[in-house]
């Protein structure tokens, strides 16, 4: 484990929400992190130490456009000064409409942010992370990838596709040592939306209709993310791990 924490670790969407809290809890293991995202901006890293800090580099990429995601790995390795062993895609993009009129534009906006993308992000990386030996690609799906929910065909087909991508990822490159592990959350609270989920409906919905009383933090998703990097060589592969507070099973 020593020597894969000597390694950096690529998340997408690493500027802000669960991207964020994912890059932050990689830092503070003392993994160097590239934090992907179109603005380039570093996540807000004031809970973190100097050292911890320093392992956060921003760094500015269109996860969507295959040019991009290839200049970015091109020299990414040498910019850390690390050796690449793990690959988050979590950047992601939530449309919603009615299916019968829902814009092919925006059906193909959220199926190539969501789904395409982490075919992009993977095919790039795989050949640093097949070199390291042990090697680990989180995805971040979500709960509605097993929900039919109105209005929002293009993000659960979106969801959908990030697992059926994992599992395949999983067993093509298991004999490479690169691991593929899917996390589903469910509502979870972040800058973007914290003012939406406490309005006054929907938050005594939600403390209603989720088991554990409400959204989840950014910190579980993120605390999840680093403890599957701290199992090297794991047996558990392929997996989808819902994190919804028990909504996605709940009558």
């Amino acid at each position: 484990m020593a020597d894969l924490m000597n390694g950096a670790v690529v998340v997408t969407g690493g500027s802000r929400g669960i991207g964020a809290s994912i890059s932050i809890e990689l830092a503070k293991l003392g993994f160097h992190v590239a934090c992907l995202s179109r603005s380039g901006d570093l996540p807000d890293a004031s809970a973190l130490d100097d050292a911890a800090s320093k392992r956060l580099t921003g760094v500015r990429c269109d996860i969507t456009d295959s040019a991009s995601v290839h200049e970015v790995f091109s020299g990414l390795s040498k910019k850390l000064g690390q050796p690449i062993v793990g690959l988050v895609n979590n950047a992601g993009v939530h449309l919603q409409g009615p299916s019968a009129t829902f814009a092919l534009a925006d059906y193909e906006r959220v199926m190539t942010t969501n789904a395409t993308s982490v075919l992009l992000m993977s095919q790039a990386a795989y050949p640093h992370l097949r070199e390291s030996g042990s090697a680990l690609i989180v995805n971040i799906g979500s709960f509605y990838d097993k929900l039919g929910v109105k209005g929002n065909l293009a993000y659960c087909a979106s969801k959908a596709a990030v697992g059926a991508m994992s599992r395949c990822l999983a067993v093509e490159w298991a004999r490479d040592g690169i691991r593929v592990v899917n996390i589903a959350p469910g509502y979870i609270e972040t800058d973007l939306n914290r003012e939406e989920l406490n309005e006054g409906a929907l938050q005594a919905f939600l403390k209603k209709r989720i088991p554990a009383g409400g959204p989840g933090k950014t910190e579980d998703i993120g605390r999840l993310a680093a403890m599957l990097f701290q199992l090297p060589r794991s047996f558990l592969t392929g997996e989808t791990l819902y994190v919804d507070g028990g909504q996605g099973m709940a009558l």
